[in-house]
């Protein structure tokens, strides 16, 4: 029993260092060292102080500023802990809806969230379709970015709001559309926080 015991003990002892320690130390070390920001959550600062994280969505709702998609988010019910209740952009509980595309429920979110962007924006509704992630949130309900198609649909509330024209919004907006990876891989996007904090820096608002 003993000489079969002996050799699984140490064996466990030895994945344990190597896998459970030395493993996970090397590769923090090598990403602190190598991709420092990433590592730290690619935090966003402002007058040195953090205000977000390119991977991590926040909400937007004044027409001064580009809106993120809608988010599932949901956290415990105060004064139900067994049940949940929908709380948008709750980065302590990333999750979707699950809901399926034939859900009578979420079909009639989506129309809901589909009238409420058109009121939003209602010239660029007069000319084209919503873009579909303005009205899905993404599988995390936290996603940081959209699509460059959803931000030009918005550039006409915002430069109304900011007393800007259309074609230098429309400019920042390409500045800070990041292309396909090796453009081939994924889809071009725009992350909000960036944008909007571009927009508040070049165009501030006019109070």
């Amino acid at each position: 029993m003993i000489k079969q015991l002996l050799p699984s003990l140490a064996l466990t002892i030895v994945l344990t260092l190597l896998l459970g320690l030395a493993y996970p130390f090397a590769v923090t070390g090598a990403a602190q060292a190598l991709f420092p920001r990433q590592a730290h959550g690619s935090l966003i600062e402002k007058d040195g102080r953090v205000i977000g994280s390119e991977l991590i969505a926040q909400g937007f709702a004044k027409p001064e500023y580009f809106h993120p998609r809608p988010s599932a988010t949901t956290a415990p019910d105060p004064a139900d802990p067994a049940k949940t209740i929908p709380t948008p952009y709750n980065a302590a509980n990333s999750g979707g809806s699950n809901a399926a595309p034939t859900s009578k429920a979420y079909v009639e979110s989506v129309r809901t969230l589909v009238e409420q962007v058109e009121a939003e924006n209602p010239e660029s509704a007069r000319n084209g379709p919503v873009p579909v992630d303005m009205v899905t949130a993404s599988g995390s309900g936290l996603d940081p970015d959209i699509s460059p198609e959803a931000a030009e649909f918005q550039v006409p509330r915002v430069a109304k709001a900011r007393g800007v024209s259309e074609e230098a919004l429309r400019a920042l907006v390409t500045d800070r559309t990041r292309p396909r990876t090796f453009g081939i891989l994924g889809e071009a996007t725009v992350n909000v926080l960036a944008l909007n904090l571009a927009l508040d820096a070049r165009f501030p608002v006019r109070r």
